[in-house]
């Protein structure tokens, strides 16, 4: 099966590689992404993924709880270095070749985010992590996926999440919560419907870029999305 997107961004909470434990990293769970990410590389998309650090440390969390909201961006930021290393390791086990682009200089580990270098390793079937955010804090990893994306000209962008998509209210809340198939970038920031922060909305319409949100605890949705299957919401123009 070819894939229906030349290039895209998987957007990764860190809630996903913690499993159902929710906090940590799970290996069993992340070797299960690792197995989806392989199967979107064996249709000829080139990957890149953005990662969160929601499983270790929430910045805003942190913030909320008395520390200051700097430091515990930097914290979020480290987490999801950490992260992104454990997904290389998985993604390497099923003989991926992979590189860590941290905004946060750490050479040991991972190289330095500079685009011309993540874009000539995409075109080398490398699957692509960005790690560290955007390096600074107050900004989170929804706007370093929408922005990471624009730099290295995706087509798409995956949001995976515990739902089927984007509803007008919370569905775990309100079981009439109405799911949309098809939504706009203004309708989004208008109705501040919260799969992402607005400051990724306002960067994915700027550049045009579509979102597609889908329920990322389903097996095989990843690869379904990537083929082009109608799964969960279409955010776009």
């Amino acid at each position: 099966m070819k894939g229906a997107y030349h290039r895209l961004t998987l957007k990764l909470s860190g809630e996903r590689l913690a499993g159902e434990g929710g906090f940590g990293i799970n290996p069993a769970a992340i070797a299960d992404v690792a197995k989806e990410v392989n199967a979107v590389h064996e249709m000829g998309v080139q990957v890149a993924i953005v990662i969160g650090g929601g499983n270790i440390i929430r910045g805003v969390a942190a913030s909320a709880a008395g520390m200051d909201r700097a430091s515990a961006d930097y914290m979020g930021m480290i987490a999801t270095i950490m992260n992104a290393l454990a997904l290389q390791d998985s993604l390497e086990k099923t003989g991926l070749d992979t590189r860590v682009l941290s905004a946060l200089e750490i050479k040991e580990v991972a190289e330095p985010y500079v685009r011309r270098r993540a874009v000539r390793h995409l075109e080398k079937g490398r699957i692509v992590i960005f790690a560290g955010g955007i390096g600074t804090p107050y900004v989170t990893t929804d706007t370093a996926a929408a922005l990471r994306s624009a730099e290295i000209g995706s087509e798409v962008l995956l949001k995976g999440t515990g739902v089927t998509g984007v509803y007008d209210d919370d569905p775990r809340e309100n079981a009439a919560a109405v799911r949309y198939d098809k939504v706009g970038y203004d309708e989004v920031l208008h109705k501040n419907l919260r799969f992402m922060d607005q400051a990724a909305i306002a960067l994915c319409r700027e550049n045009h870029l579509p979102i597609v949100v889908f329920d990322m605890n389903v097996p095989g949705n990843i690869r379904r999305v990537a083929a082009g299957e109608s799964i969960g919401t279409l955010v776009s123009d």
